[in-house]
This record gives C-alpha cells, sequence and structure tokens, in this order.
C-alpha cells in the first residue's frame, strides 16, 4: 500500500467525484458493452446522483487509470 505524505490528507470518495465533477466529462472514443459487478450500495449513491450516473462511473475509472500510469 502506498503511503501518503504527513501534510496530505486521503481523498474520500465524495471529494474524488467533487473533483471529476468539476474538471467535466470528456466523451471516450469507443465504449464497450460489459457486465459488471459492483457492490449494491455504491451502485445505488450513483444511481441517486441522476441521470448520467454511468458516465460519471467511467470518469472516476478513467481518472484513476490516467493517475496510475
Amino acid at each position: 500500500m502506498k503511503r501518503t505524505a504527513p501534510s496530505r490528507k486521503p481523498m474520500s470518495p465524495e471529494m474524488f467525484a467533487r473533483t471529476m465533477a468539476r474538471k467535466g466529462l470528456t466523451a471516450a472514443p469507443k465504449k464497450t458493452l460489459l457486465s459488471l459487478r459492483i457492490d449494491s450500495d455504491v451502485i445505488e449513491w450513483f444511481r441517486e446522483q441522476g441521470a448520467g450516473y454511468q458516465s460519471r462511473i467511467n470518469a472516476l475509472l478513467r481518472a484513476y487509470m490516467e493517475a496510475h500510469q
């Protein structure tokens, strides 16, 4: 597990989502249909956020991928 610097607090899921929402969503060049098992409480939270929840999930996954390349 990677340690964070003492001066930096870990980013909560809410903070991460807000950061991504501020950046805006960009369309991916190609999408693939996928069956994916996600914890019920996680998908429920995203659905409660309203229309576009799948795009927001995709944006969060893309940001994670880009941050770890």
